[in-house]
């Protein structure tokens, strides 16, 4: 078999084996740009490696040592994280909050920490890593669930994601319409 066979081969088991060879492309590039908005401190402190969130700029272990067994014993994040930001409400530098604050289920964590544009493209592929969601549902959630959108106006002296939520939602979906291609 020559190695265009095999490409074919490896290529006919992706959703992007059906679509034309320029939008296959063009969805790996903005997945690049997916990438950057996954690894940015506002997603990747929540969706870390182990069972600890960060936080801030630097992603710093959590200072309350809160982890998931903390959560399991009773102890929920909303214990600290409202449904606003603590400026909303009147606590300058306080804790930052949203509706549903929390981590993602210990069964699916959804890694984004330290991960390569190509692993976490074949993770959101993989529906038993994304907690059911299959891609549509993810371009639902990246482009309407409030705790995401939090990420986009996380009060304090914390940074944006280095796109604006329009842009992510366009590149997020430009990646789903190519088969959902990793790079």
């Amino acid at each position: 078999m020559t190695v265009i066979g095999v490409a074919i081969v490896v290529a006919s088991a992706f959703a992007w084996a059906q679509v034309p060879i320029d939008k296959v492309a063009e969805g790996k590039k903005a997945f690049l740009d997916v990438a950057r908005v996954l690894q940015s401190p506002r997603c990747v402190n929540c969706h870390p490696v182990g069972d600890r969130p960060m936080q801030g700029d630097a992603g710093k272990a959590h200072t309350q040592n809160i982890s998931r067994r903390t959560v399991a014993a009773g102890v929920l994040c909303t214990t600290c994280h409202q449904t606003k930001n603590s400026e909303e409400i009147g606590i300058a530098g306080g804790p930052p909050g949203a509706p549903n604050w929390g981590l993602p289920p210990i069964d699916t964590p959804m890694v984004f920490q330290g991960k390569t544009a190509n692993a976490l493209c074949l993770q959101l592929n993989d529906i038993k890593q994304t907690n059911g969601k299959d891609l549509e549902a993810l371009v639902e959630h990246v482009s309407h669930d409030k705790l995401v959108l939090w990420g986009w106006s996380p009060g304090g002296n914390r940074t944006l994601p280095p796109l604006t939520h329009e842009q992510f939602v366009k590149a997020f979906r430009t990646w789903v319409d190519s088969g959902a291609a990793c790079p």
